[in-house]
């Protein structure tokens, strides 16, 4: 099968590799008809070339058609339409059985001390390979996969693998409720679905803030007031300003490790992926190198004894906060990888019905075939073309 695999920092190709089997009885093998990229792969792209190896398939938002299952699977079978979601979980141990399906004990990586195993996202989660292929190779498939109907095209399920349940913890985290002003960092994928789906759980006002002109035009379609950080300088006081003095009741962090504005941090992420691969996974699991412009934003726009909900991706161990305001503003922190399969049953009778109030079908701006993904990646990495979001579609 083809899949696109990874082979050096900045460097992604897509090459001819053995078609996956059933290893185990939980095992399903499905045929990928709609795959996306993700921000997180460009940590991969970019950052955490010393936790993969050459060759290594990404990609972890897929979907397709179900082509074998293992013996003990039975909620699924040859011919089925699913969704993957992004974390591989059991559901049926502690965590599990608790809705932390992020936190799954059958595939934790306890070894790199880490949660469950994910799709396509390197040695620290399972070196599992991942969905931008041909085919997959689905572990835990007795619980994973989610089973969608026909009749919409995939990208209005496809997102349940990954944007749209990431998206739907991220509200409530940040206790989204009726009458509420949020503020979300950054308006890509995830940005944009954490700001409609804030407006869809009732909040009056939300705000959202990126440089990116497209970005900024797709949340204003949906409703979003937006602030240009390209002609604005201090967001916090932006934010301030526009909620009378007191600030956002809840705030989505939607960046993560990818924030500008740090150049010191900016460089330090650079240096450590130069490494020698030891010396990189130690940089990264002792430095404080994360780029810390957004989070910083976050905690300086929430209001006293509101809430932050963190759902961009960091990775450094020692970068500083501000705890002294943090704790006499009285700022409750939620965040975490999305435990998928806790919110399918919240999201999928908004798009199983023929309007679209989450606005799935206004998300994806480029589609291209499997063999076009080295573009892909470039133009997303870049935001060149007007890119926030490219499916790519595999097939013989």
């Amino acid at each position: 099968m083809r899949a696109l695999t990874w082979q050096g920092t900045g460097k992604v190709s897509v090459e001819t590799v053995a078609d996956p089997k059933i290893q185990e009885p939980t095992d399903a093998i499905v045929r990928i008809t709609s795959t996306a990229i993700c921000g997180s792969d460009l940590h991969l792209y970019d950052v955490l070339g010393m936790f993969i190896d050459k060759g290594d398939i990404l990609g972890h938002e897929p979907m397709g058609v179900v082509e074998e299952v293992g013996a003990e699977v039975t909620h699924i079978r040859p011919g089925d339409r699913v969704v993957i979601p992004f974390n591989i979980s059991c559901g049926h141990c502690w965590m599990c059985s608790r809705g932390y399906f992020a936190q799954c004990e059958t595939t934790q990586n306890s070894d790199q001390r880490k949660g469950a195993s994910l799709f396509g996202y390197t040695k620290l989660y399972g070196q599992v390979p991942g969905g931008q292929a041909e085919y997959l190779r689905v572990p835990q498939a007795q619980f994973g996969p989610i089973k969608v109907p026909d009749g919409h095209p995939d990208e209005r399920y496809l997102f349940l693998s990954d944007v749209l349940t990431t998206s739907w913890q991220a509200a409530r985290y940040a206790d989204v409720t009726p009458g509420d002003t949020v503020f979300v960092t950054g308006l890509g994928p995830i940005g944009q679905m954490c700001a409609r789906i804030a407006r869809h759980l009732g909040a009056a006002r939300v705000i959202a803030s990126d440089n990116v002109p497209e970005r900024l035009a797709m949340a204003r379609r949906h409703g979003i007031e937006v602030i240009d950080t390209s002609t604005v300088d201090d967001v916090p006081a932006a934010v301030l300003e526009l909620t009378s003095g007191r600030g956002a009741d809840g705030v989505i962090e939607a960046v993560g490790m990818e924030a500008h504005g740090a150049p010191l941090q900016a460089a330090a992420v650079k240096a450590a992926g130069m490494l020698p691969d030891p010396l990189a996974r130690k940089a990264i699991d002792t430095f404080g190198i994360d780029r810390m412009a957004a989070l910083t934003d976050a905690f300086g726009t929430v209001r006293r004894a509101g809430t932050v909900s963190i759902i961009g991706v960091y990775g450094g161990q020692a970068d500083p906060i501000p705890m002294m305001d943090l704790f006499d503003k009285g700022v409750t922190l939620r965040m975490g990888q999305a435990h998928v399969k806790r919110w399918v049953d919240d999201i999928m009778p908004l798009l199983t019905g023929d309007g679209d109030p989450l606005g799935v079908d206004d998300l994806v701006t480029h589609r291209m075939p499997l063999e076009q993904a080295p573009h892909a990646y470039e133009i997303f990495k870049n935001k060149e073309d007007g890119c926030i979001k490219v499916v790519l579609t595999p097939g013989r």
